[in-house]
Formats: structure tokens, sequence, C-alpha cells
């Protein structure tokens, strides 16, 4: 039996993906044909297919993207071909291309199905390189991982500890075709320079170098999952959706509260930033004094710090909206932090339906608002309601006021104005506000 048919077998009965579909990333180079092909001849209890992403950025695409095709009918294996448009937006084009071929295999994939790709031990070991030296900690020199969570199901890698020459081999032995991209000659990009310039010289001095990289890797990723174990434990204690206790990062080591910070983030879903912004966090939240506004943001997001939590936003409290109209029905999007508004019917309390049927002006505050509270005997300061309940000062500006014929009747959902109430025994509108940001 070939190695890559072994290899295959031993990987598929190890994550018990024998009854699954199955879907191979296929973009007719070398190692994609060759995991199509062992996979092909591998019996199983689901479907296999295959999906090649037209990027569109080779004068050739559209002959790569037949082939594709052709092959699979020779195989008698269904090839869906799936165009992109690629969006550099800030980033370098390999980037930007890679995202929107994953992109595509997320909207693509079906319910069940395992997506497979066909990166090898040389591709880890370019990876772990690579990421050595950017400086990565444990979790980025773990390389690539063989199988991880994607979009409903599973992305699995079953050729990671298979040697590049095995891949050859296979390939020569079955008399393989495949697509030669004459962009993976260019040595401009860092993976290709490694893998021209770099990796033979390596290799002479070293020949297992392939090996004994992908044996770090894998040490590296018990490495980072004991660290995520420690930082899950911790984070129980400490994580609230996005906000942070400090008083129990303060009872942590600073090695423990950074690790901590990285798994929060992480949680979040938030571009992790540099090495040094992330020490300027756990400083300034720790250490700033009681009254200081800290503020620390990088790529779009902001760590920010009140009464002993830190919050994590994904947009800029400073940009206001503006006011607008409401009549009061369905759901009124305002903003990324001021969230959603909407009305619905209760049997008692609430506003007086009569008296706002003629709908809302929906403003923000700009200082000096006002309002007495239903129950209450006197006018109070919006500035001082928001303090004593908490109210995170970032977001005062994005609670949404609710108006008519000038007049604040309701703030959001917090406070309504008196005289506005619906009658003793009738029934009123309450007022929802679901806001994009923790409010306290």
């Amino acid at each position: 039996m070939p190695v890559i048919i072994d290899s295959l077998h031993g990987f598929l009965d190890e994550h018990g993906l024998m009854q699954a579909d199955w879907c191979v990333a296929f973009s007719g180079g070398l190692d994609s044909s060759v995991l199509l092909h062992a996979l092909s001849r591998i019996d199983h209890a689901g479907a296999l297919r295959a999906i090649h992403v037209d990027h569109g950025l080779h004068a050739d695409a559209s002959v790569w993207a037949e082939h594709c095709v052709q092959t699979g009918r020779r195989w008698k294996l269904p090839v869906d071909v799936v165009q992109v448009q690629i969006g550099v937006c800030g980033q370098g084009l390999e980037s930007a291309a890679r995202d929107a071929r994953y992109r595509a295999f997320r909207e693509q994939l079906r319910d069940g199905e395992i997506l497979f790709t066909a990166h090898h031990q040389q591709d880890q070991l370019e990876t772990v390189l690579l990421r050595l030296l950017r400086g990565a900690g444990p979790a980025g020199l773990a390389g690539i991982r063989s199988r991880t969570r994607f979009a409903s199901g599973w992305l699995a890698r079953p050729l990671l500890d298979v040697p590049h020459d095995e891949v050859i081999a296979y390939a020569r032995a079955q008399d393989l075709s495949w697509i030669e991209d004459p962009s993976n000659a260019d040595p401009g990009p860092d993976r290709n320079y490694l893998r021209h310039h770099v990796l033979p010289v390596l290799r002479v001095r070293w020949p297992a170098v392939a090996r004994t990289g992908a044996r770090a890797a894998r040490l590296c990723a018990d490495a980072d999952e004991l660290l995520v174990e420690l930082a899950v434990r911790d984070g129980a204690r400490a994580i609230d959706h996005d906000r942070l206790d400090l008083r129990v990062l303060a009872g942590l080591s600073r090695r423990r509260r950074l690790n901590l910070l990285r798994h929060f983030l992480a949680g979040q879903h938030a571009t992790m930033p540099s090495e040094t912004v992330l020490h300027q966090a756990e400083n300034q939240l720790m250490n700033a004094r009681e009254d200081a506004t800290v503020c620390v943001a990088w790529s779009h997001w902001q760590l920010r710090r009140y009464r002993g939590r830190a919050y994590l936003l994904h947009a800029d409290p400073d940009r206001i909206e503006a006011p607008r109209d409401w009549a009061g029905c369905g759901v009124l999007r305002l903003g990324p932090l001021a969230g959603t508004l909407s009305l619905e019917e209760t049997a008692a309390g609430g506003l007086d339906p009569e008296r706002v049927e003629s709908g809302f002006e929906v403003r923000f505050r700009t200082g000096g608002e006002v309002i007495r509270r239903a129950g209450h005997a006197h006018r109070q300061a919006l500035k001082k309601l928001f303090q004593a309940a908490g109210i995170v000062p970032w977001i005062r500006s994005h609670v949404p006021l609710l108006y008519v014929a000038g007049e604040l009747v309701a703030v959001a959902d917090l406070w309504m104005a008196q005289g506005w109430q619906a009658k003793p025994g009738k029934p009123g509108l309450a007022v929802c506000w679901k806001p994009g940001a923790a409010l306290r």
C-alpha cells in the first residue's frame, strides 16, 4: 500500500472521519491532486467531491479551472468551480487571495462535510520558520494544526506528517497530471524565498529538518494547549462576555495576566495586538491611577477601563450617530455601539400609546440633558443618572434619547419621563434597547 494511502487511513481512523462526507480544496496543483486521487481510492461511507476556487488573478485561470473539472470527470468525481473577487484593502495580494478562498469554502461547504487541504510536512516546516522569523510564541510556532473547527464542521489536513518526496513519488507512480503555477517560482514572496533559497541549504546540513520541524510544531502545540487550559481556568472567574474583572487579574502573575489577555482577545475574535501593545495594555489596565482614562487602541480595536473592569470595543466611541425620525415600527438600527431600538406592547406600564402615536425623534447626548423620571418629584441631569447607574463613560453618548415634539420622553429603556406613562390598567409600549456593547 502506498505511504500516502496508509497515512490517510491512519488519520481518518484516528479522527473518526470514515463516515463523513469529504470535500477537497482542489487547486489542480501537485499536492491537492495527490490528495484528491488518494482519497478517491479509499472506501468510505460518505460522498467525495472537490471545490476549485478561481481567483481570476492569472491569464490561465480559466484553463486551470477547466483542467480541474476534466480531472474530476476522469476520476468520476464532482468538481465545483467557484469564482471570487479579490479585495486587497490594506493587505498583501497573497493574503487577500487566501481570505477570499477560505471565505468561498465556508460558503460552499455543506452540513456535515469535512474540508480537506493538502498541506504536507514541508508546508509545516515553512510555516514554522516564517513564524519564528516573525517572533511568534507557542501558538504561532505550533504551525498548521492537523484539524480545526471550520464553518459548521472541520478543516482537516491529513498529509501534515507526509514528506513532500512521498507526495511526488505518489503522483509519479499514479501517472497524475497537475498544474504548475508560475507564481510559485517567484522568489519575491517570503514563503517562496524560503522554499527556493533557504530550505535547500538547511537540508544539506540537516537532512531531517522537515521531520524535526514538524516535531517541534507538535511540542509547541502541546505547550499552547496547556496555556489555553490555564487561561480557561483563570478566565472562568475573570471573563464576562466582552469584559474582564481586573480584580481577578490583580491576583495573577504578570505572565498569567498576559496569557489571559491573549485568550480573552482570541475568544472575542479580535485582531491580536503586537507584543508591545499587549504589554502596554496590561500595564495601563493594572497600574494606571484609579481616576485615569485608560484606552489602548490597535487595528480598529480598543481596550478601556472603568470601575475595576476592562472592556473590549470594536467600534470608535467618538463617532456619534446622527439624530433621526422613527415612527416606532419595526427595529431601528442605530449603529455599532448604539445598537437597536424597538417597541413592544405590554399589558401594563410603558409609554402611553396615544401620546406617542406621532412617532419619535431619536437623538444622542450633546450635554445638558435633564429628565424628570416617572415617580420622581424633580428633574435630574442625565450625566448624574449615568454616573449613579454605573454606565461606562464611552457608551453614554450612544444611549438613544427618545423625543416627542421636542420633549425628552425616554432614555432608551433605562428611564421614562413623568407624565408619559400608560394610564393605570391600560396597555402600554415598552422601549426595548439592545446596545452594541456592554453598558456596565
